[in-house]
């Protein structure tokens, strides 16, 4: 990557990570509580029959509370599970929300060990985190590659989720930053 493209991406990180850092947790459940009333309107949310979410940090959205709903009607329920050999992040399958999630690479609490891996082929829906987004579906995420290398061959609809202020003019990306479909927050949604 070329150190104009890194300048650019260092930048931003910081500014989002600022912004972030500033938000009150009272503003953060409200927030995170009209993104999943917005979310709960989309046709694909609908839909989807096998999902991927992401255990939040405590600076992201929030749509954790959706896990319980999409298990009640039915649907596949996955989480990113780190593979320390591969040094990449797999789908795995949650039978039990309790019991299933142990701390992982970094602390994030994931699928444990004996959870079935999941196809990326066969999610309907991925949710994304990141520090930043635009309008045409590019994201700024911590910087390692494990999303755009978990996402790169995945041909369901990949939303990426955040609170509004983290959707900006334009997001700078190199060749291997994946696009996504549509961008979730607590006011919009956004098709890319």
């Amino acid at each position: 990557m070329d150190n104009q493209l890194q300048t650019a991406k260092a930048t931003l990180r910081r500014q989002m990570r600022g912004w972030l850092r500033e938000l009150s947790a009272a503003d953060r459940a409200r927030t995170a509580e009209a993104a999943c009333q917005r979310l709960r309107q989309q046709p694909v949310w609908i839909t989807a029959k096998s999902v991927l979410f992401f255990a939040p940090l405590p600076q992201e959205l929030n749509i954790w509370t959706l896990i319980t709903e999409a298990r009640a009607t039915g649907r596949t329920v996955a989480l990113p599970r780190f593979d320390p050999t591969t040094q990449q992040y797999t789908a795995a399958v949650l039978s039990d929300l309790n019991a299933d999630l142990r701390p992982g690479w970094l602390g994030i609490p994931e699928p444990h060990g004996d959870c079935p891996n999941l196809a990326m082929n066969r999610l309907d829906l991925i949710f994304v985190p990141g520090l930043a987004f635009d309008p045409c579906g590019r994201r700024l995420g911590r910087g390692k590659g494990y999303y755009d290398r978990l996402l790169a061959d995945a041909p369901g609809m990949k939303c990426g989720v955040a609170f509004d202020e983290q959707v900006v003019s334009e997001v700078p990306v190199g060749p291997q930053d994946v696009r996504l479909n549509c961008i979730l927050t607590p006011s919009r949604w956004l098709e890319c």
